[in-house]
């Protein structure tokens, strides 16, 4: 499966950190590692889409589950979805999204914004961004 790398080289969110899966799916990390963006990072192979926020990551693996990896100070990491069945992620600077295979989509992290309380409940969407 290919690669859907969110974060731009351009992205201000993710100046400090990048990460990347090879040919092999495995992550690889680089940059910043001040809320183990870096060193937190997982190393099993399978992952087929990755996204950049300003202190943490979020994985998805080809068996549709989701991994959250670096700062948690917003639960970016600690309520990540623990089950499958996930197509898509996104990352905001302090909350994450991934769409589920039934076109739903969950959210979790900081909610200032209502960037969690206020994502869609209905089905249907097809990307996620």
């Amino acid at each position: 499966a290919a690669l859907a790398r969110k974060a731009k080289l351009d992205d201000p969110v993710a100046e400090a950190f990048r990460a990347a899966a090879a040919s092999t799916n495995v992550v690889t990390t680089w940059g910043r590692d001040s809320s183990g963006q870096r060193n937190d990072a997982p190393t099993a192979a399978g992952f087929v889409a990755i996204a950049c926020a300003m202190d943490h990551s979020v994985g998805l693996r080809n068996d549709g589950a989701v991994v959250a990896w670096g700062d948690t100070q917003s639960h970016q990491r600690d309520d990540a979805p623990t089950c499958g069945g996930f197509v898509g992620i996104a990352c905001g600077a302090r909350h994450s999204a991934a769409l589920r295979d039934d076109g739903t989509v969950l959210t979790w992290g900081n909610d200032t914004n209502g960037q969690r309380n206020g994502a869609p409940t209905s089905a249907g969407f097809v990307a996620i961004a």
